[in-house]
């Protein structure tokens, strides 16, 4: 068994493909219609692995996403990523956190709320 992706439901489709192509260096596989005012496009990096799909469905009142759900993303170097987020003026929500000598990591929001966490692997 493979996990394929993780749902997001958005509020701006546009912004929130910017900002996971932009911040978080994710590529669109694909992007359709999927009704008359629904659309879904699926984000993933180069490999094609685990991809995030997003959905707007305008039909849809409001965007709910819990405080407790976080996506983590690895990075090569967390001090690069960071001086990128700040050149970027995106709030640090928390951190950079080292729970242990061979892990460091922080968060930010993207356009939804949604925790992104990104890792450095020591």
């Amino acid at each position: 068994m493979s996990f394929l992706w993780t749902t997001i439901k958005v509020k701006d489709l546009k912004e929130s493909i910017e900002f996971y192509q932009d911040i978080v260096g994710l590529e669109v596989q694909r992007h359709f219609e999927a009704g008359p005012e629904t659309e879904i496009a699926f984000l993933a990096a180069a490999d094609g692995q685990t991809a995030v799909e997003l959905i707007d469905d305008q039909n849809q009142a409001g965007v709910e996403i819990g405080a407790d759900i976080s996506l983590g993303f690895e990075v090569d170097s967390l001090k690069k990523k960071i001086e990128f987020i700040k050149d970027k003026n995106i709030k640090i929500e928390s951190g950079p956190i080292s729970p242990n000598p061979k892990v460091e990591f922080f968060f930010i929001l993207d356009p939804n709320g949604l925790k992104i966490q990104f890792v450095e692997n020591k």
